[in-house]
């Protein structure tokens, strides 16, 4: 697993289990402001720390029937990567599973897997070639970290159709699902969240532009910068996060209780 998924003592374990709801919980609330979800639908996970290297792999996401801005840190439900929920009380959504316990399971360095339907990145999921124009600075880093999914013309019904989508991420850290919306995955939760908002963010400038007919100005292929590692390495990925929280803390302390 990666290196958010280690061995902890129980005192330890509860304590960095705290702290990731937190994270996991105050994403919800910034996905919510902004609109990312499609009404009880959507959903985000996180791989736990292990108190023993033996333990099982479980995750946290949001159980079925909640909208995004009722979630707080307590009422997030753990799962195991088969499915069952062994704390909290309510349902695994099926295609959640189906999405989040393959990813998981496949790709270990996607301890973090936000599912998500935001305006623009959907609305690019949408047309015949969904390509991300290399026409902002911010597709320099972003670019190379993308994969387009065109296969998936039906919603996600059993494993194998989550196995499809896992492999087909391999090392990417943002899909772009056909027809569908978005999923972005990450090491930690902060490197997923961020990534996810400047991309959509990106694809906002990129969107209105082309929405005036001209067409996109576009940069230099020698200015990419073809990195694929954590996206907090380049980024102020934690401070972003946390600058959220500070927001979320005077406007909607209820998110981590």
């Amino acid at each position: 697993m990666s290196a958010i998924v280690h061995s902890l003592s129980s005192s330890e374990a509860e304590a960095e289990e705290w702290r990731l709801r937190c994270d996991m919980a105050a994403v919800f609330r910034i996905s919510a402001r902004h609109n990312w979800n499609e009404q009880i639908g959507n959903h985000n996970s996180l791989m736990l720390p292990q108190q023993r290297p033996d333990d099982p792999p479980t995750f946290i996401i949001n159980p079925r029937g909640y909208r995004f801005e009722e979630l707080t840190a307590s009422n997030l439900i753990v799962c195991d990567l088969d499915g069952r929920v062994l704390r909290g009380k309510g349902e695994l959504r099926k295609v959640a599973f189906h999405i989040h316990a393959r990813i998981h399971l496949r790709n270990p360095a996607a301890a973090c897997v936000l599912h998500v339907h935001p305006q623009y990145l959907t609305a690019l999921s949408l047309l015949q070639n969904p390509e991300i124009a290399l026409a902002h600075h911010n597709n320099l880093m972003l670019n190379d970290r993308v994969v387009i999914d065109a296969q998936g013309d039906a919603p996600v019904g059993d494993n194998s159709e989550g196995d499809r989508i896992a492999d087909l991420m391999g090392d990417k850290t943002i899909m772009i699902m056909a027809s569908h919306g978005v999923t972005v995955v990450g090491p930690t939760v902060h490197d997923a969240f961020d990534e996810l908002f400047s991309a959509e963010r990106t694809v906002m400038y990129q969107m209105t532009a082309m929405s005036t007919g001209q067409p996109l100005r576009r940069l230099p292929e020698r200015l990419r910068r073809r990195y694929n590692g954590p996206w907090g390495g380049k980024s102020d990925a934690r401070m972003h996060l946390d600058a959220w929280r500070r927001i979320l803390d005077k406007e909607e302390p209820d998110y981590a209780t």
